[in-house]
């Protein structure tokens, strides 16, 4: 089971969106909505700044990525929390062998993962900076599967994102789409999924461990 972080095993949209605002008000930008900026999570941190901060802020571009990263390097976990039920479904699940993939940072990745209590679910984190690739190339999904000798047809990326419905398709794997994390449902939706839950509980019920 490979599953996304962000929207998926925790709720950070608070702290994420915390940080952006600190730093476009830092270089003298106007703050935006949180939904705003998380409509920009999916593709990283500097994609996040980028989008961020707009076309009239190009200039900014790279003041801007280390303001954020030293501000959420230390406010990362300030809201940030497992979503509901997550303990619980990685329990039901302990028997598969599970890893997070995620194209958040992976330092940041592995904090909160090792500070929630979650390391012990997952044989590895990776980040965006782990692997010369990232989400949605299918290389992820070839590597893991020789990694950790998983079998194709036996393995399902689980999370909330365009990137995780495509990395899943792309690789030739089952796909599962969280339809209440950050990402639009609809774009969701349009993509086709296998399996679609609105609570990550739900993955007990569709998926048998081994």
């Amino acid at each position: 089971m490979i599953f996304d972080l962000d929207g998926t095993l925790v709720d950070s949209g608070t702290d994420l969106a915390a940080s952006v605002n600190h730093t476009l008000t830092a270089l003298g930008r106007p703050p935006l909505k949180k939904e705003e900026i998380l409509s920009h999570v999916g593709d990283g941190v500097r994609k996040l700044m980028e989008r961020s901060l707009g076309e009239n802020g190009t200039s900014f571009r790279e003041r801007a990525l280390p303001l954020f990263l030293e501000y959420y390097g230390e406010h990362l976990l300030d809201t940030t929390r497992p979503f509901p039920g997550v303990t619980e479904v990685l329990e039901h699940f302990a028997a598969v062998k599970k890893v997070v993939l995620t194209n958040k940072m992976k330092r940041f990745s592995v904090r909160i993962v090792e500070t929630l209590g979650l390391a012990r679910y997952f044989e590895g984190v990776y980040g965006i900076d782990s692997l010369p690739y990232v989400k949605p190339d299918p290389r992820l999904i070839a590597y893991h599967l020789e990694t950790y000798g998983a079998r194709r047809d036996r393995t399902v990326v689980v999370g909330d994102g365009v990137n995780d419905v495509l990395l899943a398709r792309e690789g030739g794997v089952m796909s599962c789409a969280l339809l209440n994390g950050i990402e639009d449902r609809r774009r969701l939706l349009e993509l086709g999924p296998d399996f679609t839950c609105e609570d990550i509980r739900e993955l007990t019920a569709l998926f048998s461990p081994p």
